[in-house]
């Protein structure tokens, strides 16, 4: 097999929720060796993760079987540290003087005050490279703020605009989860062709709220230039029409149609066979299909019901006209052939859970291979990490499971 990517590079990975553990993961699909350190079970402080989202067969309990915790966490070792014991913040020097890379995204501050903030860590290992991901950066009045995704996205004005003009926002749950790990992914790839150059690490600082703010770019230019603050608009957009998600055959399917032309807006019309309607005058124009928009979407609707949506998206598509299903989980995992032939979802066998399911990175290196491992369990790689990649002998490792510094 090649090489991977990664190959070679060590991440030491105090990461937890999805932040961050999505980032280290990205970086142990290609190779790199990613030891995640977290709490055991008597300490506390393990990856929150851990407790929550979809469990196997909808049966909690135990410490394994999250299906986010082993959707987020394939590929790496797990070590259990208590690193509220002073030896449990030692031993913890020790896995960073061994790595190239500390990921960390607790709150501003949180890893400084438990004697491992960067300055201290260049004590051990004067070219590592340091991120810290937290939801505010590491400077400035709100630093110390700790949250988790919708308070961010909604803190971004992203729920602020999705939804329907005449109703609350709707909750879009942890987008900004998802922005930020390609970002620092980006960043430590950089941090590593820079030390490589210079022989100097870097601490790199990554704020998950300026993050997501670049995809408000559009909609804070048009309040800079015409003050005008965006809100909800359902599925209608300024200059498109038809322009929604319209129910198709079969129970609860649909396919979202977009138009933005009039030349696409006579594509539409021969697709569904040019009905009598299509030649009001109402909808002759772009400006007429916006004024009368409400009246147009039924009478596309009445068109899309008696097709499948796979049905609607091909025949728009074929005729250029923008269009696509509205796939459930099921779809995406079981019939999305484009997904399929990517081998975009790897099926894992896990010790806890059994046979599940998750996704590789979203990208696809031409030379290098992606390979995705199952999630481990809780202090899986305990005696790996300690005796392999730290030397301790059986009587030192002896001695902190007495004093209550790994489990």
């Amino acid at each position: 097999m090649p090489k991977k990517a990664l190959e070679g590079i060590k991440v030491a990975d105090f990461a937890w929720a999805f932040v961050g553990p999505i980032t280290t993961r990205t970086l142990a699909s290609y190779g790199a060796e990613v030891i995640k350190i977290e709490g055991g079970v008597k300490a506390g402080r393990m990856d929150a993760q851990r407790f929550s989202g979809f469990f196997k067969d909808g049966v909690p309990g135990g410490v394994d079987r999250s299906s986010d915790f082993n959707m987020v966490n394939t590929g790496k070792l797990s070590v259990t540290l208590n690193l509220a014991h002073p030896k449990g913040v030692e031993v913890a020097k020790r896995f960073v003087a061994w790595a190239d890379v500390v990921v960390e995204n607790f709150a501003g501050g949180v890893m400084q005050k438990m004697g491992l903030g960067y300055e201290e860590l260049r004590k051990v290992k004067p070219d590592v490279i340091m991120l810290s991901s937290c939801m505010m950066g590491q400077t400035g009045p709100e630093a110390w703020l700790g949250g988790v995704g919708p308070n961010l996205t909604a803190r971004s004005s992203i729920t602020h605009i999705v939804g329907w003009p005449d109703r609350a926002p709707a909750y879009l749950g942890p987008h900004t989860d998802y922005i930020t790990p390609p970002l620092n992914v980006l960043a430590i790839l950089a941090a590593l062709i820079y030390r490589r150059r210079t022989g100097k690490g870097q601490y790199l600082d990554t704020s998950q709220y300026e993050g997501v703010l670049h995809f408000m770019a559009p909609l804070l230019l048009d309040y800079s230039v015409n003050q005008r603050v965006a809100n909800r608009n359902g599925n209608r957009l300024a200059y498109a029409a038809p322009h929604g998600a319209y129910r198709c055959c079969g129970e609860d399917r649909w396919c979202a149609i977009a138009v933005f032309t009039d030349e696409e807006w006579e594509r539409f019309c021969q697709v569904i066979g040019n009905p009598a309607w299509t030649n009001d005058p109402r909808f002759s124009t772009l400006l007429g299909r916006k004024e009368n928009e409400e009246v147009l979407d039924k009478l596309v609707e009445k068109w899309t019901i008696n097709h499948s949506a796979e049905e609607v998206m091909s025949m728009m598509q074929a005729a250029g006209v923008a269009a696509g299903v509205l796939e459930t989980a099921e779809d995406l995992l079981e019939h999305d052939l484009q997904l399929k032939h990517r081998h975009y979802f790897w099926n894992l066998e896990h010790p806890e859970v059994g046979q599940y399911r998750t996704a590789r990175p979203s990208f696809v290196l031409s030379k290098t291979p992606c390979e995705m491992r199952r999630a481990p369990l809780l202090g899986e790689h305990n005696e790996y990490a300690l005796k392999e990649v730290l030397s301790m002998s059986d009587a030192e490792i002896a001695e902190l499971v007495i004093e209550g510094v790994i489990e």
